[in-house]
């Protein structure tokens, strides 16, 4: 049997994510007691139609987190293998959503959003170090959400390597928070500066050109796949199973782009992994 916890900021998410995955057929519950989560997984389990299970886990007041966290640890040292979904998002996205949709936050509800938002963060600090898969749904659109969770639990399931997601961006807006790997490609020329180029994009072999005939461009791709194909095996074997690689430039246009869509190339050739490449910046205006 599947199983999969779902947890991670109150606005992060999960209530998407549970849905995405009962459309994919999973059995869900949601805010399930902690004293009952051992014995609902026993019933699925005596269920033997019951195949694919994920369980909410949220924090409320009165229900102190420390004691999910002690009892995710039990059913491991019982022998239950299961895999923990932690849906985040930054502050500000998690700010406008509350005030969107005129919620109270569950461990503030009295008092002011951004409170409950740091308190929240600082009670989940211990979860999230343990989750299995981090989505930060921040400038994820529910079609986008939908392809991600699909990647990792959904039709993908035969896949044993690890899902690599190579997204490129910009600094000026802000880094790639959920990155495991950062990369700064800003040491090469800036197409920006250059009237053709400026309005295209990686995407365009005009700029991808450029790019790769700059001194250094070449012997950084080939070191940047060299260091991923070493570290693949490693994360594996510390029970990883997804890497996100950021690669980052001044505006996410063009120079990340161009490496980032160049690695993808040299690694989309190895069948053991799930690759996957996305432009977070490349559509937002300068």
């Amino acid at each position: 049997m599947r199983l999969v916890i779902v947890t991670g900021m109150s606005g992060g998410g999960k209530s998407a994510a549970i849905k995405i995955l009962e459309d994919s057929g999973y059995y869900c519950v949601d805010n399930l007691p902690t004293p009952l989560i051992e014995k609902f997984i026993e019933l699925c389990i005596e269920n033997h139609e019951v195949k694919k299970v994920a369980i909410g886990v949220d924090v409320r007041p009165g229900h102190p987190f420390g004691d999910v966290q002690k009892q995710l640890e039990a059913l491991r040292q019982s022998g239950y293998i299961f895999d923990i979904l932690y849906m985040d998002a930054n502050d500000t996205t998690l700010l406008n959503r509350y005030k969107e949709s005129r919620r109270i936050h569950p461990i503030t509800p009295e008092g002011r959003i951004e409170d409950g938002i740091k308190l929240e963060k600082e009670m989940l600090v211990e979860m999230k170090a343990i989750s299995n898969y981090i989505i930060d749904t921040s400038n994820l659109l529910v079609r986008d959400l939908k392809i991600k969770i699909d990647e990792i639990f959904g039709h993908n399931e035969e896949k044993s390597g690890l899902i690599i997601n190579i997204v490129s961006f910009g600094f000026k807006n802000g880094i790639l928070i959920d990155a495991d790997l950062v990369f700064d490609v800003r040491f090469l020329p800036n197409p920006f500066y250059i009237d053709k180029l400026k309005l295209k994009t990686g995407q365009n072999k005009e700029v991808r050109d450029y790019v790769m005939a700059q001194e250094g461009a070449e012997i950084f791709l080939t070191k940047l796949t060299d260091m991923v194909n070493f570290l693949v095996p490693a994360f594996i074997n510390e029970g990883k199973h997804q890497l996100i690689i950021g690669i980052g430039c001044t505006g996410g246009k063009h120079r990340s782009v161009t490496l980032a869509n160049k690695l993808y190339d040299n690694l989309k050739t190895n069948e053991n992994h799930l690759i996957r490449i996305s432009h977070r910046d490349i559509l937002v205006k300068n």
